[in-house]
């Protein structure tokens, strides 16, 4: 149906050197779902072709054609719209069909489906009971529904309060269902299974499920039992995978993820407390076996699963638009990679053509068409569209007729072109002049037309013409040939030796023919060099027409090599090269390997670098190690290593310890640039050989023994499972008590013994130990025990009252020496003793200050003596009631009057509220603008006199004062100035000494 016919063709070949072309699709169908309780009323499934001329377009459904003239069926462009569709009817498979005069093309297939999430059933849900610290399993059981992609969460009681996962909680994305790894009485409730499809966007909860804790003993104990687990996978290259796995047990276990054999990918991910793990755009190196492991005390438990990573298919090499001569081969390779292997079909306009590669003799006109190649596997199919156009014309030069003139040099040889447009391709011949010209010695006629001239003499120069024919006409075209003189090298470039730094020059001057232009190109080991770009090390001299000289400034190793001079026309080049030999530090040695791994040496060798034309006379051998970013020389065995040496010793290492090593060689000319770093290796472990610094101690708590030390740093671990013995005894005896520290950056060792007499005298000292054996003891240092604690009350324990927020509080010493200070305690007889604020004072004081309490409050107050040891038994607690708090108002400052040398400054009385206390008088704080220190003045009148400032401005504080303490403060800014032009009229005004209200703002 869909074959073209003669007619056709013949417009085929009337629009093919115009725009014409077939169909391409720009868009195509795709998956589509639609719910089953979906109020839109129509689906749409898009298609659009672009194509001259405009394509036309049907669409098969489950391989069948839909009637298109049905009322439930509309089209518009090539996009199928379907009004009120029903699964029976509509569910399928769906392909697009784009045609025109110059082929058909088949869209991708796209799956339509309906779906639907169903409603949990009535049916009410059995409780559970279940022993506390035993694991509980609530199944989900999801109602049906389509697609598979659901989404599961817990509700607990009511709508919305979803449980909170953690690790003893975990919902499976799998099948839904709640796993407790152990229950806890406040797991008790109502649960409910909420699912959601996002396809459809629809979400539906199942009944409630009562879980009811039965109290137990809850030290019971259950190994760990993995109850969620996860199959073999198969992923597609590139997505993401998600593995899951859970175990019940008490107490919780630890879940733990690896590969077997071989390292986690790179980007594994785990999350939900390790119940899940997810492997982030999987490639081909992650498949393997995955092993999840459940453990707590009591037991472990094991799961692993296969991981097979395949791939959708994808394009190596794929057809596109192609026009070919008539009667010509055609060779159309379609390549596709993918797992498991693709297979390769073709489509030729829509209809099954062919399996496999696609080859084609003797093009017809039949042949033309829309040809489409399909690679598909298991996960999935693509399309690689394309057109194939058969050409079929008679010579026609006028898109590509031959050159008018041409140039040839002298002695040289030339090609002239002829190409004109033909199908079949054309039998060629030449002619110069009225001269039929044939295949010899110096003339040869080329398959594809054109002429070949060899060894040209001046006789060649002429008018040549080309022939050609094929079976649908004859065309030519004439050009003329002229002969110029041959460029010529005549003063090459030398050989040059330099040494780093110098500059060097390149000599190059040619013949050639004056009516062309000449240009002179460089290049460096067959690179051309760009003279703008790398202006600093390469200048032409000063152009002379024939002369192509070249300089290099500041000479180094890179620019030696082989120099080629060009001296070029648009007719013919001529070349001649020269070595620039650089002389300098040597290149990088190679070849770093490590042998011989002991605990504090290793053998290195290497291979020799270049020595650029310089013998190396040493190599220096360095380190780095984590401790220290910086390289540094290591010591060798022989110190010296020779220019002629390629292994050395490396001495004086740290045992245990990782390295990298570098090496650099040296000659006259300097130090060359180092080798890349070796591999990192790890020397072997030793027994530690340094002691651990400043060992000491003493004090602690009642009955201890304290004894600290400074840890050891990492270098002088020397071996792994290192660690401290620390020993001690009392002063004089003989058996020394041992014990072992074993976390490496602890540094204090606390032993315990109620037995133990306070401040008892003892020895001790301390050594490390590793896997390999122990180091030597520090030296012996003397500490004491700790001390008791006081057991005397402070006596005579005074409590003063000083304002609303201050108490002051003395007390009689205890007579125990051992006492390092007092402890103060208060607290309000509304709080309890436990919430009581503390105040240490040292074993010197006799009182203290207690500030910041609330006013108008009843405290309790006791004191109590303390040592390292622990503090002793408080006093007898005394109880007080702080002031009243001050006044809250400020006074109101209402004149400030100059009379001569003073200001006279007044204010309203202050009156206090109920709760405040009442007003003895007023403080007056008088100082210079910018500092906090003045004069202190105290009234119990509302004014007050004050000298005028001689410079500057002063600030003026005024506060009530009551027996709670100092009100809130009212000030003023006064000045010295005298009235003048620069002064305010207020500012003047206050200079009288009348009585003047001025109306200040109060900060």
């Amino acid at each position: 149906a869909n074959k073209p016919t003669a007619s056709t063709h013949t417009a085929c070949y009337k629009m093919c050197d115009g725009k014409g072309y077939g169909p391409v699709f720009e868009e195509q169908p795709i998956d589509t779902i639609y719910p089953e309780e979906s109020t839109d009323g129509q689906v749409s499934m898009n298609c659009r072709a672009r194509a001259i001329p405009f394509p036309t377009y049907k669409w098969k459904l489950n391989n069948w054609d839909i009637d298109l003239t049905k009322d439930r069926y509309s089209i518009v462009g090539g996009r199928l719209l379907i009004n009120h569709p029903e699964k029976s009817k509509d569910a399928g498979k769906y392909v697009c069909i784009a045609s025109n005069i110059f082929g058909t093309v088949r869209s991708t297939e796209a799956t339509l489906s309906f779906g639907y999430l169903d409603t949990f059933p009535p049916e009410e849900r059995y409780e559970v009971k279940v022993r506390e610290g035993v694991g509980a399993v609530l199944l989900c059981e999801p109602p049906y529904h389509s697609p598979d992609d659901l989404s599961y969460r817990w509700l607990l009681n009511e709508f919305p309060v979803f449980i909170t996962l953690d690790k003893r909680r975990f919902v499976s994305q799998t099948n839904g269902n709640l796993y407790i790894a152990n229950v806890e009485a406040s797991d008790r409730g109502n649960y409910s299974c909420f699912v959601s499809s996002p396809s459809i966007t629809k979400s539906v909860f199942s009944k409630f499920i009562p879980l009811i804790p039965q109290a137990v003993d809850r030290s019971k104990v259950y190994p760990a039992d993995i109850k969620v687990t996860f199959k073999d996978t198969y992923a597609l290259l590139g997505q993401n995978v998600t593995l899951e796995c859970f175990a019940l047990g008490n107490p919780v276990p630890e879940i733990r993820w690896n590969k077997y054999l071989e390292p986690m990918p790179a980007t594994a991910e785990i999350s939900m407390s390790g119940a899940v793990l997810k492997i982030l755009n999987i490639q081909f190196e992650d498949e393997g076996t995955y092993e999840c492991e459940a453990e707590n005390y009591k037991g472990k438990d094991k799961h692993q699963a296969r991981v097979y990573v395949q791939a959708y298919p994808e394009w190596v090499e794929h057809i596109n638009d192609t026009e070919r001569d008539i009667g010509s081969d055609l060779y159309w390779p379609c390549v596709a990679t993918g797992r498991p292997t693709p297979t390769i079909r073709w489509l030729k306009n829509g209809v099954s053509f062919r399996r496999g590669e696609l080859r084609i003799q003797s093009l017809t006109v039949e042949d033309a068409g829309m040809y489409q190649c399909i690679a598909e596997n298991v996960h999935g199919i693509i399309y690689a569209n394309a057109e194939l156009k058969v050409v079929a014309s008679p010579p026609n030069f006028e898109l590509n007729p031959m050159k008018k003139k041409i140039l040839a040099a002298k002695g040289g040889r030339v090609i002239i072109e002829c190409k004109p447009k033909a199908a079949p391709k054309p039998k060629f011949s030449w002619s110069k002049g009225t001269e039929l010209l044939v295949n010899g010695s110096r003339i040869s006629i080329w398959d594809d037309g054109s002429l070949e001239i060899v060894n040209i003499t001046k006789l060649d120069q002429g008018s040549y013409t080309c022939f050609a024919e094929n079976n649908r006409g004859k065309a030519n075209s004439t050009g003329t040939l002229e002969i110029t003189e041959a460029t010529k090298i005549t003063l090459a470039p030398t050989n040059v030796d330099v040494t780093v730094g110098e500059n060097a020059t390149m000599q190059c001057i040619a013949s050639y023919d004056t009516t062309l232009d000449l240009t002179f190109i460089w290049s460096l080991n067959g690179y051309m060099i760009d003279f703008e770009k790398e202006h600093d090390h390469y200048e032409r001299s000063v152009m002379i027409k024939n002369n192509g000289e070249m300089r290099i400034k500041n000479v180094q190793l890179q620019h030696a090599g082989r120099y080629t001079c060009t001296a070029q026309t648009i007719v013919d080049n001529s070349s001649a090269s020269a070595d620039l030999i650089v002389r300098g530090p040597p290149g990088p040695p190679g070849g770093l390997r490590i042998e011989d791994i002991k605990d504090t040496s290793v053998t290195l060798t290497w291979s020799r670098g270049t020595d650029n034309h310089s013998p190396i006379s040493k190599y220096t051998i360095q380190s780095k190690t984590f401790l220290s970013e910086e390289w540094k020389d290591s010591k060798t065995d022989p110190p010296n290593v020779e220019g002629n040496m390629e292994t050395a010793k490396v001495i004086d290492l740290i045992p245990w310890m990782e390295y990298e090593f570098r090496i650099t060689a040296m000659n006259t000319l300097g130090t060359g640039e180092p080798s890349m770093p070796s591999q990192r290796i790890r020397t072997e472990g030793a027994a530690p050989n340094v002691a651990p610094s400043d060992v000491g101690g003493g004090g602690g708590s009642n009955r201890e023994l304290t004894i600290t030390w400074m840890p050891l740093s990492r270098e002088y671990h020397f071996g792994k499972n290192f660690g401290y013995i620390v020993a001690f005894k009392p002063f004089g005896e003989k058996e020394w008590r041992r014990v072992t520290v074993t976390n490496p950056d602890i540094g204090r060792y606390v032993h315990k013994d109620d037995s133990l007499p306070p401040s008892t005298k003892f020895q001790v000292k301390v050594k490390a130990f590793n896997n390999k054996g122990d180091g030597p003891f520090s030296l012996v240092a003397i500490i004491y025990s700790a001390q008791d604690a006081p057991t005397e009350q402070p006596r005579n324990v005074n409590v003063k009252v000083l304002s609303s927020s201050e108490i002051s509080v003395s007390w009689e010493h205890v007579f125990e020496q051992s006492v390092e200070g007092y402890q103060i305690r208060y607290w309000t007889v509304h709080d309890k003793e436990a919430a009581a604020q503390r105040v240490l004072v040292s074993s010197q004081d006799y009182s203290t200050k207690l500030e910041n309490l609330k006013p108008s409050t009843r405290y309790h107050v006791d004191v109590s003596a303390y040592n390292s040891a622990g503090y002793g038994p408080p006093s007898v607690a005394a109880d007080i009631i702080t002031r009243k708090a001050p006044p809250s108002q400020r006074p109101r400052i209402i004149s400030t009057v100059r009379s001569g040398s003073r200001y006279i400054i007044t204010w309203d009385h202050v009156t206090p509220k109920s709760n405040e206390s009442a007003v003895q008088g007023y403080k007056v704080l008088y100082r210079p603008d910018g500092q906090h220190e003045g004069t202190l003045y105290s009234t119990g009148t509302h004014s007050i006199e004050l000298p005028v400032p001689r410079d500057g401005e002063y600030i003026v504080e005024v506060r009530a004062h009551s027996e709670g303490g100092d009100g809130e403060v009212a000030q003023i800014k006064i000045s010295g100035r005298i009235c003048g032009k620069t002064l305010s009229l207020s500012l003047c005004l206050s200079v009288s000494p009348i009585f003047v209200y001025l109306g200040y703002k109060l900060q």
